[in-house]
């Protein structure tokens, strides 16, 4: 019956939109090979953290994949935010989390808490995006999942490719903490889908520098070259 159906309805790529070949999940294993993987943290260079460097002093940084226009990312990133293929988040944080938990250092992380989404846009499109990211990276590292330690105090607009000033003043100030004393003395990990100028990350990391003697460190799915 599952082969009958998958010959009318086969699954395909999300990324190219191939069809999957059987054992083949998500993600072909061509485009397995061709995403752009930054390795961030295998290496001792530090480019979230330069990018970040006099808004946020975070610990860890890491990212999966480099992001650009009309790539294979992309399509992966457009296939879970606005078609609703949500599977690409739980496969994108399985795969970063397998590779986070062969690390020590960022095997000492408490929790794992996503940059949320307004209650107006979750709303409308049924789901946070870094959800499964978050829970399957947290579940790798042997880390706590905490979805509504963050909220979203103003619905910005979408903030791909614009300006750092821009980006900035849009987003710095739309987030703020819950009362979490169980937070306190913890080291977070922020999650999130892209990172480009790096105003939504700010913007979090000081509402969660509200909790009292916290560490910060960053994952996410993409950062834009």
């Amino acid at each position: 019956m599952r082969s009958l159906f998958n010959l009318f309805y086969p699954k395909t790529c999300k990324a190219c939109d191939t069809v999957l070949d059987y054992g083949e999940d998500i993600i072909c294993t061509s485009c397995r090979h061709r995403l752009p993987v930054t390795g961030f943290h295998y290496v001792t260079e530090k480019p979230i953290q330069k990018l970040l460097y006099g808004r946020a002093d975070i610990e860890l940084g890491t990212a999966l994949f480099y992001f650009d226009k009309k790539t294979l990312v992309q399509n992966l990133i457009h296939n879970l935010k606005y078609r609703g293929d949500k599977s690409i988040s739980t496969f994108l944080g399985k795969w970063l989390g397998q590779e986070l938990a062969e690390l020590e250092n960022y095997c000492q992380i408490d929790c794992v808490v996503p940059v949320p989404l307004h209650p107006k846009r979750k709303r409308k499109r049924g789901y946070n995006q870094v959800s499964g990211f978050g829970k399957a990276i947290a579940k790798s590292i042997n880390a706590d999942y905490v979805d509504d330690a963050l909220v979203r105090t103003r619905s910005t607009r979408t903030q791909v490719f614009m300006g750092r000033a821009t980006r900035s003043k849009d987003v710095l100030n739309s987030f703020d903490i819950r009362e979490f004393t169980n937070l306190q003395n913890k080291h977070i990990l922020l999650v999130d889908d892209l990172i480009t100028t790096g105003g939504t990350i700010e913007g979090c990391y000081l509402a969660l520098k509200k909790i009292k003697n916290v560490k910060i460190s960053v994952a996410v799915m993409a950062i834009a070259q």
